[in-house]
């Protein structure tokens, strides 16, 4: 019998491949056809169960709440080994005997016969909890005991350890299964108020872990694979880091580093315009111009700005530089778009210039017509902006995350990024990119005006346009990631001054 792989947190690597719920399965059932029957589900437990002592190896009693299927079984076999060390598990199960698949059923009877405790309802006190009711198959949200079990363990004071997957949540898109009926249905849905929450990812890592509102729900991820090998091509990498910068010669000077020409900030909105400009002289651009549309403020920014090159936003070389488009354009950007679409051979397009976008088909022509003449170019939408170039809802976005990117860099022929939790990044010519970085930090006006100049000085740089990109939005989340607790808040100028 071949060793299951150990247990691995996913923080121990830069990249990790991601997998659907369609080539999970596949994976399972080759892996048990090369297998002797119920290794797979006995090896999941024991996961399981050596996990939890990691993560809580204090813990006396443990609350396993099984479902009353496979999940469920890969709970039962954690109890046998727990009972086996001396914990005391106590297993709540929506189970029948005779009536559940025969893995689940073998667990079953094993539990019993090591004489683990079963109780109808939560235990009174435990000192952890495993959420091991429902997995990648779930069809339907949980609702009635099960619900019921799941709001107990959102507001515990223990720790939660998740197997595969929370329950309820949508492995391919991080999105739940409708609105759950108990409590967690909302913004953080999921996340207990006071206990550390745990998920063990088993034979692949599912995408929804790492967006949208999976990372809320599934707090820290671990990762087995139950030694089942395959050579399946990934719906998706995870980022969790950037290459290291390239040092930049004493000779260089700059303009080795690349020119940024922000085509923005109309009246009351020249703030996001030089947000932007700010996030690409800090992202390392040699020169910025603030191209702003409000003629009034252009004397004051450069008051204010002296290191940004305050010019009209007529006549300048878009061909050779790298323009950022739309950063508090309003309707005046809407006239200027035909030219930057045009001239520009490397365009970053933002808030109101994607949102011109969306209403001009003329504008969609010049756009999707970039790539056939060699010029690159990069979306920054968040969910309403890229629902309104697809036309469909916000909410239609965040139910398929990494299809909706795929489909706009496929319908554009650009780079995008799809804002949020576990941004997406997209290309015509690349597997999709989670990224890992960044936190609730970043909920704040101007953070993806800056986001849009950091992906602009990255480009500017001359390096892979879609590595460029998959790095500035690391960049961009790292500094929330390591903002410290007692400094001042993050506001969006203060990440344009902290982006390296």
């Amino acid at each position: 019998m071949k060793t299951p792989s150990l247990t691995q947190t996913i923080n121990s690597q830069n990249t990790w491949p991601l997998y659907s719920v369609a080539q999970t399965q596949t994976i399972e059932l080759a892996g048990q056809a090369a297998l002797p029957a119920h290794t797979l589900m006995q090896r999941a437990g024991l996961a399981t169960a050596q996990l939890a002592l990691a993560i809580a190896p204090h813990a006396q009693k443990i609350w396993i709440a099984c479902g009353p299927g496979n999940n469920g079984g890969d709970g039962l076999e954690a109890a046998v080994h727990l009972q086996a060390w001396g914990k005391h598990p106590i297993v709540t199960w929506l189970g029948q005997a005779g009536h559940v698949p025969a893995d689940a059923q073998l667990a079953w009877e094993r539990a019993n016969a090591a004489g683990v405790e079963f109780q109808p309802d939560t235990p009174s006190h435990f000192d952890l909890a495993i959420d091991a009711l429902l997995g990648i198959g779930a069809q339907r949200p949980p609702e009635g005991l099960m619900a019921q079990w799941l709001d107990t363990m959102q507001h515990s004071t223990a720790a939660v350890l998740c197997v595969d997957v929370p329950t309820g949540l949508l492995a391919d898109s991080g999105e739940w299964l409708s609105q759950p009926t108990h409590s967690n249905s909302n913004s953080n849905s999921n996340s207990n108020d006071h206990g550390q929450r745990h998920t063990l990812s088993l034979l692949t890592l599912k995408p929804g872990l790492f967006t949208a509102q999976g990372r809320d729900a599934a707090g820290q991820v671990w990762f087995n694979s139950l030694g089942v090998a395959h050579d399946a091509t990934p719906t998706a990498w995870l980022q969790q880091n950037q290459r290291e910068p390239i040092a930049r010669a004493h000779s260089s000077h700059k303009g080795s580093h690349g020119d940024v020409i922000v085509i923005g900030g109309a009246p009351g909105m020249a703030g996001a315009a030089v947000l932007a400009c700010l996030g690409a002289l800090h992202g390392g651009a040699g020169r910025v111009f603030a191209a702003l549309l409000d003629e009034g403020a252009r004397q004051a920014v450069t008051a204010t700005h002296p290191a940004l090159m305050v010019r009209d936003p007529l006549g300048l070389p878009l061909e050779t530089a790298t323009v950022v488009c739309g950063c508090g354009g309003g309707s005046l950007i809407h006239p200027l778009l035909a030219h930057a679409l045009s001239a520009s051979k490397t365009l970053v397009l933002d808030a109101d210039a994607l949102n011109s976008i969306a209403r001009d088909t003329s504008l969609q022509t010049l756009l999707k017509k970039r790539s056939t003449r060699g010029k690159t170019t990069v979306l920054t939408p968040h969910p309403l902006e890229a629902a309104r170039l697809l036309g469909c809802s916000a909410e239609d976005i965040q139910r398929r995350r990494l299809q909706a990117a795929d489909q706009l860099a496929q319908q554009y022929q650009a780079i995008v990024v799809l804002k949020g939790s576990g941004s997406v990044i997209a290309s015509p010519n690349h597997t999709p990119v989670i990224n890992a970085s960044g936190n609730a930090l970043l909920a704040t006006a101007g953070t993806g005006d800056v986001l849009a100049g950091l992906v602009g000085a990255h480009l500017a740089a001359g390096a892979n346009a879609f590595e460029a990109t998959c790095q500035a939005v690391f960049t961009h989340g790292q500094v929330a990631d390591t903002w410290p607790c007692e400094g001042p808040a993050l506001d969006a100028a203060a990440l344009a001054a902290s982006v390296r």
